[in-house]
């Protein structure tokens, strides 16, 4: 999968051109934020993870971390992150490039409170080094998420 699933993925919205590909790379939070031209907390990093043995993505904003006390009290299991095979395998994306669109049939998508502080956040686009801009609404709409949840710390 990749960008070009993702890019697909938004023509069926009219959205594709607002995806952005840089010249850089933006694998890390503060690559994004490099490139994008915003603060590191306005990239919304999505972390995988296995639960249950199925995968489950969790898209928060880039300064939060997983609070592993709020993880299990909502998922019931200990948190447990996706290795780099696992991510291709399960989700469809490679690490660097893992976002909540054109995922693998059976990946769960959550969205953490962490990011309604923002008008506007930035998530990967299924490649190391692109983006899109999206408001809150639009990345609940497009991102197929089951909901907002609370699983974050160290942002407020």
């Amino acid at each position: 999968m990749g960008i070009v699933q993702v890019r697909e993925y938004f023509r069926k919205y009219s959205l594709e051109d607002r995806i952005m590909e840089f010249e850089e790379s933006s694998a890390t939070v503060e690559l994004a934020a490099h490139a994008a031209g915003c603060e590191p907390a306005r990239i919304a990093k999505t972390l995988s993870f296995k639960v249950e043995d199925k995968p489950v993505l969790i898209v928060a904003a880039g300064d939060a971390k997983v609070d592993n006390g709020k993880y299990k009290a909502f998922f019931h299991t200990k948190a447990k992150m996706l290795t780099k095979e696992e991510a291709v395998e399960l989700i469809g994306h490679a690490v660097g490039g893992v976002c909540p669109f054109a995922v693998k049939d059976g990946v769960s998508v959550y969205l953490d409170v962490s990011m309604k502080r923002f008008e506007t956040v930035f998530p990967a686009a299924g490649s190391s080094n692109s983006a899109i801009e999206l408001n809150m609404e639009e990345l609940e709409k497009y991102s197929g998420s089951l909901g907002w949840i609370d699983v974050c710390k160290n942002w407020e």
